[in-house]
């Protein structure tokens, strides 16, 4: 049963207010990555750098218990990490809380104080330094900048470059969004929720193609059409599959936000927030700068 109907929703005359909505997110994700290599942001000792201890317990651990033991020993920022083996805990802790040696012995007695009868031995201790963590800052932003690059490049081929040039911005708008919502919310930028914003850009494009596939389609059946009418009727004609699409992975995203639990918190969340944006990226801000692109060539051209 067709639950929408065929709709006929203006998304090219709201056009104006969602671009309006879309600066402000742009510019508050500017903010924060300015904001990330003066260290103005809340990173994760993946980049700011930090220590890092292995743990091996006699008994499984609860991860909820471990982290009150950490609190209420003056842990409150440790991150933490289990391994398949329920025994094994790796504690991450900033640059802030001391020496290596020092941090060890104090974590030791939180546990030793918080769980008496769990025994356990230290596997390994590392430090990460500052000059690691501003190289993990370059290679992340590389990693970015090199996959719009190629998105650029992919899209441009399978389309034209007009369409290259309108994925690569959409899913700009996508990363930079989820970067700014994260620095106003204060959540802590580590390499996974990098990794979540690598896994949001390929969503943002696959979402983007479905639309400038209709959008190519409609150009060579219905010519004679204008531009606006035709990029409406082609983001309506796939708004069911897109709705029916997002809101699956969105659920799926959603389940992980809710039990998946402190370590895979943020990642979940960036997944949630960034499946919401791009599909509203691929309607509202894609498809209308093919629009602008046109519009914005006969003013160049009437200016000649």
């Amino acid at each position: 049963m067709d639950i929408w109907g065929d709709t006929k929703i203006d998304f090219m005359g709201k056009r104006k207010i969602t671009f309006a909505i879309s600066i402000i997110l742009v510019i508050v994700g500017i903010i924060a990555a300015i904001a990330i290599p003066l260290g103005k942001a809340n990173l994760s000792t993946d980049f700011e750098g930090g220590i890092a201890l292995q743990f091996k317990f006699d008994k499984p651990l609860e991860i909820d218990k471990v982290r009150g033991v950490l609190e209420a020993g003056g842990f409150q920022d440790a991150e933490l990490q289990q391994f398949a083996e329920p025994s094994k805990l790796l504690v991450k802790l900033g640059r802030t809380q001391g020496d290596l040696r020092a941090v060890s012995e104090s974590l030791g007695g939180a546990f030793s104080a918080g769980m008496p009868d769990n025994p356990y031995i230290v596997e390994s201790t590392s430090e990460i330094g500052p000059t690691v963590g501003k190289k993990l800052q370059k290679d992340a932003l590389w990693a970015i900048i090199i996959s719009l690059i190629g998105i650029l490049v992919y899209v441009a081929w399978r389309f034209e470059f007009r369409f290259g040039v309108a994925a690569v911005i959409a899913t700009f708008h996508d990363v930079l969004a989820v970067l700014g919502i994260f620095y106003i919310l204060d959540k802590e930028i580590s390499l996974l929720v990098v990794t979540a914003l690598l896994t949001l850009a390929g969503y943002s494009l696959t979402d983007t193609v479905v639309v400038f596939d209709r959008i190519r389609e409609n150009l060579h059946k219905k010519a004679k059409d204008g531009l606006e009418a035709l990029l409406n009727r082609s983001v309506n004609e796939v708004l069911r599959r897109t709705i029916v699409t997002s809101l699956t992975t969105f659920l799926a995203s959603l389940s992980l936000l809710i039990l998946g639990g402190d370590v895979i918190h943020d990642f979940a969340l960036a997944l949630v927030l960034g499946i919401v944006i791009g599909s509203y990226s691929s309607i509202f801000i894609a498809s209308p700068i093919l629009l602008f692109w046109k519009e914005h060539k006969k003013q160049v051209l009437a200016k000649a």
